[in-house]
């Protein structure tokens, strides 16, 4: 299987999730997945569609689209069986950083002014 992802690959997402990530939810087929969903995800807050634009994007752009959707994607991962971790806590304070730059890097997606000092770098 191959990474069917736009703007993250399952690598991106495998480091993020942890070493004590359960391994089903850090396989190809599950990351795949949760990439397409927090493409989407993007796509819709964002109220644009990176995903048919991506090639034609700035690296800028591209790099910010990256962090955000495998950000979401490690949540996932961890969210899906935090028994692995050394503790809850542990999983919990992973998903809780991985949440704030996931919503850090969707601000800055959305803020018009932001689009347009990068449109124009």
């Amino acid at each position: 299987m191959t990474d069917t992802g736009i703007f993250a690959t399952t690598e991106e997402v495998q480091r993020k999730a942890g070493a004590n990530a359960n391994a089903t939810a850090k396989s190809e087929a599950y990351i795949n997945d949760f990439i397409a969903q927090a493409e989407s995800t993007i796509n819709v807050m964002c109220r644009y569609n990176f995903s048919d634009k991506f090639s034609t994007l700035n690296t800028d752009v591209k790099q910010i689209l990256k962090e955000v959707a495998s950000n979401l994607a490690a949540i996932y991962v961890i969210n899906y069986d935090m028994s692995g971790f050394t503790s809850r806590t542990e999983a919990e304070n992973m998903i809780n950083i991985l949440r704030d730059a996931s919503l850090r890097g969707l601000s800055i997606l959305r803020n018009q002014q932001a689009v347009t000092f990068i449109n124009g770098a």
